[in-house]
């Protein structure tokens, strides 16, 4: 079953599908550094280092023949409303925010290859471009669906609430025991280097330091409003709960030691298994997490895609 994964990032949502037998032939990513880790993850998938915008579907078929899959997760800026700039008018977000536009050559991707499924993941509000989807994608010859999945139900030990276009039902049934931030983290060693990404990247000030030793479970150092809520970052996380969706600028204090977490345990909180592995400069690093689909989420999505084709 061959996937192709647009908008490929550091390939959690790949990580899902191949861990569910998929064959991932081709992925597209245009940040150079952030391909290279792609392709450190996956050496057997031709990655496309280019804008999306430049390929075409005849060009991923000269790769890989017919495609059964497509996935992808254009960017979420234009929609998302923790993004202060964003366009008022939603259509607009979609019409004319060029980032926004991305999302139009998925669509397009969609209508030049055809594939059996396709499944577009974007931030919850993205749903107020719901009838502009539903037209756009009738127009490449598909009725869709828009299924609100949380991570958190399907074994990812922090919170994430995402929306995943698909012209199929995806309904996985939600894992029974949630996973917490202890069953995640809990079995690393020290932060030496032993395990890939786990070491401590970012130093704490010595401003910050004796702030931070007072922080109690689930308290953070920075609080902020924005996008009509209490935001927060710096925080401590608590072991015996689900940690708050990781982003890549979340900077979470470990429960029992005063220090930053790890690239790795970041991962862990995002369901990437320890040979997935991150390239490049510290805050790259941190935002190819953070901007993953976690991977029990995406492997819970490829079971389902699997029972229909």
């Amino acid at each position: 079953m061959v996937v192709v994964d647009l908008f490929a990032g550091a390939g959690g949502f790949s990580r899902g599908f191949e861990l569910e037998g998929f064959e991932v032939a081709v992925a597209v990513e245009n940040f150079k550094p952030v391909a290279e880790t792609y392709k450190t993850n996956f050496p057997e998938t031709e990655v496309i280092v280019r804008d999306v915008k430049l390929v075409s579907g005849e060009e991923i078929e000269r790769i890989c023949g017919d495609v059964d899959v497509l996935i992808g997760s254009p960017p979420c800026e234009p929609f998302t409303s923790a993004n202060a700039k964003r366009f008022p008018k939603p259509e607009d977000r979609l019409y004319v925010d060029k980032r926004g536009q991305l999302t139009l050559h998925f669509v397009r991707l969609v209508k030049e290859l055809k594939p059996k499924v396709f499944v577009m993941e974007n931030v919850p509000k993205i749903l107020e471009l719901k009838d502009a989807l539903i037209r756009e994608f009738r127009k490449a010859g598909y009725e869709v669906h828009f299924n609100i999945l949380r991570a958190e139900n399907y074994g990812n030990p922090s919170r994430r609430a995402r929306v995943f276009v698909s012209n199929v039902k995806i309904e996985p049934e939600p894992k029974g025991k949630r996973r917490k931030v202890i069953d995640a983290i809990g079995d690393l060693p020290e932060p030496d280097g032993s395990i890939p990404n786990h070491e401590v990247l970012l130093k704490i000030p010595k401003g910050k330091l004796d702030r931070i030793r007072r922080l109690r479970w689930g308290e953070s150092l920075i609080r902020f409003e924005g996008a009509g809520k209490i935001c927060t970052n710096v925080t401590r996380l608590h072991p015996y709960r689900l940690a708050p969706t990781v982003m890549g600028n979340s900077r979470f204090v470990h429960p029992f030691q005063d220090r930053f977490l790890t690239v790795r345990e970041h991962a862990r909180l995002m369901g990437f298994p320890d040979y997935h592995v991150f390239l490049g400069g510290k805050n790259v690093q941190y935002d190819m997490v953070g901007e993953a689909v976690p991977v029990p989420l995406s492997r819970a999505i490829a079971r389902e895609i699997k029972k229909c084709i």
